[in-house]
């Protein structure tokens, strides 16, 4: 995983591209744009969940000071720090 804790300032936003039902779970950073392939299945918002988990450990952050803006059901999503 990589360490984004450098990009953790309150009031951030993040773009994010979720891969799901990837075989091995990771994140990587390409472009100004947040990678995450998490190996949950996009059903009932686990895989959006599983996201919020990696995005947060990468941060430092708790998972509870993120913040789903927007693509709750896309691949695209936007996160912020509160």
């Amino acid at each position: 995983m990589s360490d984004l804790s450098h990009l953790a300032l309150p009031g951030a936003t993040f773009a994010v591209r979720v891969t799901p039902n990837a075989r091995r779970a990771g994140l990587e950073l390409a472009g100004g744009v947040i990678r995450i392939a998490v190996t949950e299945v996009p059903e009932a918002g686990r895989a959006t969940e599983a996201a919020r988990v990696a995005l947060a450990r990468a941060l430092g952050v708790a998972k509870s000071r993120l913040t789903l803006l927007r693509g709750a059901t896309a691949r695209d999503k936007l996160f912020r720090l509160d």
